[in-house]
């Protein structure tokens, strides 16, 4: 029985199955199943190197990594165009794009890379059409657009989300608020620091007894369900912010996009006229939460052309450091910064000092 098969029935069991507190635990075993199935799938058991084929994933370059993603034909090709100016092919005929076409645009000092995916297909995630490598390059983008035609979005978007869910990535969420720490021994020590609605200390044991673990701490913060558990045990989830990006508002009426501006995570577009494309890359610098740092040499102003752009969360000076060269922390003496995270301009601060957007720096060797 071949790996689709098992996933097919399961899932079918899980259809036929009401939900209510009698039926949880069941299903929490039918989830656990799934995700180990669904796992198979897409790091296939090794066997020998087949034939390498042509190369699909692209060198990581710039700052961050936007990736596009959508069924064939919506204008993920000719929004990459007149973004970014690189030619991807274009033709009125689906599947024109068959490899990931690289980009990279200059916004607000930073380099950010845009990839051109091909279309993705329903089943993408069972490995149909090359469905698995283009969602393997969406692993490693910091933010993903989900492009959708205008006329058909609703549909698309479910089964794209549909596919990116089922190899891992998760949109616009958080992490779950869950302790797990595997042990040598003294079996499964559970806790819960709020009301769970749906996990129990049973119904916890099943599913990691699916994963043949038996001894492990497991702490809840949050009412959390089966899929967050699972999430958690697994360990390979990427989590990603992402915008939905409507294509083709030339063909609708002013009424509707009224009402499509209102949908959250979602950006209104007509990339053949290029209208509201502003607006698209504000809320791309938004998502993507850069933040840039200025040079200052001695004696000189700052330089305001060409920042160092680092993540949000890692802006400390030594990851300033780090970004620029590897020997550069060994050594600083100290740092001088003018801006928004310091009380006076300029402060002396060390090297575990956290800047803001647009701080100026000006570093001190030894």
């Amino acid at each position: 029985m071949s790996i689709l098969a098992k996933i097919a029935e399961i899932e079918s069991e899980m259809a036929r199955t009401q939900r209510n507190k009698a039926t949880a635990h069941h299903l929490g075993l039918l989830k656990a199943r799934l995700a180990k199935l669904r796992r198979e799938l897409i790091t296939p058991k090794g066997g020998s190197g087949g034939a390498a084929g042509e190369g699909f994933d692209v060198a990581k370059t710039g700052d961050a990594r936007i990736g596009f993603v959508g069924f064939p034909s919506v204008g993920k090709s000719t929004l990459l165009s007149n973004l970014a100016g690189v030619y991807s092919e274009v033709a009125a005929y689906e599947f024109t794009t068959l490899t990931t076409v690289p980009g990279v645009i200059r916004y607000k000092g930073a380099k950010i890379q845009l990839l051109d995916l091909p279309g993705i297909i329903e089943g993408a995630k069972d490995g149909k059409g090359r469905g698995r490598q283009v969602i393997a390059v969406a692993r490693t983008c910091n933010l993903i657009l989900i492009v959708l035609d205008v006329l058909k979005p609703l549909g698309h978007k479910k089964l794209i989300e549909h596919e990116l869910e089922g190899f891992g990535i998760r949109l616009n969420k958080q992490p779950p608020n869950i302790g797990f720490k595997k042990k040598d021994k003294g079996g499964i020590n559970f806790t819960a620091t709020c009301a769970q609605t749906e996990l129990d200390a049973d119904t916890v044991k099943s599913i990691l007894a699916e994963y043949k673990i038996h001894n492990a701490d497991i702490t809840l913060r949050s009412d959390s369900t089966a899929d967050d558990l699972i999430d958690v045990v697994e360990g390979n989830r990427v989590y990603i912010p992402c915008i939905y990006v409507l294509n083709k508002i030339d063909q609708i009426s002013i009424e509707e996009l009224d009402i499509i501006y209102k949908v959250p995570h979602c950006v209104p577009i007509s990339a053949h006229h290029r209208w509201n494309f502003d607006d698209l890359l504000e809320k791309m610098w938004d998502y993507l939460q850069l933040v840039r740092i200025y040079t200052k040499p001695k004696g000189q102003l700052p330089d305001y052309t060409s920042p160092v752009v680092l993540p949000d969360g890692r802006t400390s000076v030594e990851d300033f450091c780090l970004k620029i060269h590897k020997n550069l922390i060994k050594e600083l003496k100290y740092a001088l910064v003018w801006g928004a995270s310091v009380k006076h301009n300029p402060q002396k601060v060390g090297k575990d000092h956290v800047m803001d957007d647009e701080d100026v720096i000006q570093l001190v060797k030894k």
